[in-house]
């Protein structure tokens, strides 16, 4: 499974579960939203990771700092075209190399802070 597979994996998934789909890969010259989602009123950003090992801490361990940041930085920038801010979340969907997919709902804080992540 490559990138593209794995967020069309966690777009479907999504899917499923009653969100809907806003925009795919958002790109902004500070960051990238691999998909924008709404669940009911509230934006979902979401970061889909695939790892096919566990060598190096998996999937979770992927999403770093800097990672975060830049996510964020992508998010303010999308939310600047709205006039009132939404309710927002950032959660993850983490792929392994056997096709098992985890839902990470507020994954992190706006303000960066990691609330499952090791």
């Amino acid at each position: 499974m490559k990138g593209f597979d794995a967020e069309s994996a966690a777009l479907s998934f999504l899917e499923s579960q009653g969100l809907m789909l806003l925009d795919r890969n958002y790109r902004c010259r500070t960051g990238e939203i691999d998909l924008v989602m709404k669940e009911d009123e509230a934006l979902v950003f979401v970061e889909v990771r695939l790892r096919s090992r566990d060598d190096f801490g998996g999937a979770s361990s992927s999403i770093t700092e800097r990672k975060k940041g830049r996510i964020l930085s992508a998010a303010r920038h999308y939310l600047s075209r709205f006039e009132f801010m939404p309710d927002c979340r950032f959660d993850a969907v983490l792929l392994d190399g056997k096709g098992i997919i985890e839902w990470i709902k507020g994954a992190f804080c706006e303000d960066g802070r990691t609330r499952r992540f090791r």
